[in-house]
């Protein structure tokens, strides 16, 4: 096969989309995860064989999509870390919501290894991961960018470059995910707010979907709610995670994030009420129990 060559870390929803979407490029891909099955199916649908320690040396890119800074930091630099392994010149794509120090420090500590380093979350969700039409939000070298871009150029239908400096990619990702956090909330407190004036959800995203109240978070998650099907695509516990380094970061620029706090707030009351793991559509459900409406259920 051309062009470079692949290991995607990280074989869960995203990850084992956006492997697919290599292979089909064309790359030689390979996957790893610590999940043995997840292996083996990324292996039996054609991604390349191999042991870490067997291919390290030969990879080019090296792509993390895992759920947070601390898992991005053990992949590299964990007791079974990559980095020491990657041989100088590889380009380390990291994909994970994280705080644009937590993304500095990696980058520094993978620059001092001699590997590049790109700060590249994604937006898109996992339905985009696997079609190869994400969103990569990402900032590095020019090194960095052109020996990646054969890889991104297959993940993504738009790769933002947002400069050389690590971090930038991150806080973009921070502004992003306050406004679609902010927009999912507001979207299940809207739809069951207009059920207590007896307007349908079928209605509501009918009727808003084609209004100015309408967003990307409405036309996507109401669909869930009328369909009773809460199959996690992005789940509530996701926004913990996410809207909480929003906060933080907002902390320690001495910004007042109200609508990010309230948000938040009815995230973690979802969470506390055992939908963590359920879609983030669920948030309704905080709504609609408050306000004594019944929600659609699935068939």
């Amino acid at each position: 096969m051309a062009g470079p060559t692949v290991a995607i870390f990280g074989l869960g929803a995203m990850g084992y989309g956006m492997a697919g979407v290599l292979l089909r490029a064309g790359l030689t891909t390979h996957g790893f995860d610590i999940n043995a099955d997840a292996v083996a199916r990324f292996q039996k649908g054609g991604g390349a064989a191999g042991t870490l320690d067997e291919v390290a040396e030969t990879l080019d890119v090296v792509v993390i999509v895992v759920v947070n800074a601390a898992q991005t930091q053990d992949v590299l630099f964990g007791a079974n870390g990559i980095a020491q392994h990657l041989a100088a010149g590889t380009v380390v794509v990291a994909c994970a919501t994280v705080a644009p120090d937590a993304a500095r420090d990696m980058g520094q500590r993978c620059a001092d290894l001699g590997l590049l380093y790109l700060d590249a979350p994604v937006s898109g969700g996992t339905i985009r991961a696997g079609d190869g039409t994400l969103s990569i939000l990402a900032s590095g070298s020019d090194a960095s960018f052109a020996k990646a871009r054969p890889v991104l150029d297959a993940l993504a239908s738009e790769v933002f470059e947002l400069g050389e400096v690590i971090g930038a990619g991150s806080s973009m990702k921070a502004v992003n995910q306050m406004l679609v956090g902010i927009h999912i909330a507001a979207m299940g407190e809207a739809m069951t707010f207009g059920m207590t004036q007896g307007v349908a959800p079928e209605d509501f995203l009918k009727v808003i979907s084609q209004c100015a109240g309408t967003s990307w978070a409405l036309e996507s998650r109401a669909p869930h709610i009328i369909a009773g099907d809460y199959t996690p695509l992005s789940a509530v516990d996701i926004w913990l995670k996410d809207l909480g380094i929003v906060m933080d970061i907002a902390k320690d620029a001495k910004f007042g994030a109200p609508l990010t706090a309230a948000a938040l707030q009815q995230y973690l009351a979802a969470s506390g009420s055992g939908l963590g793991k359920e879609d983030d559509a669920a948030i309704a459900k905080v709504y609609a129990r408050n306000a004594g409406v019944q929600l659609p259920e699935g068939s």
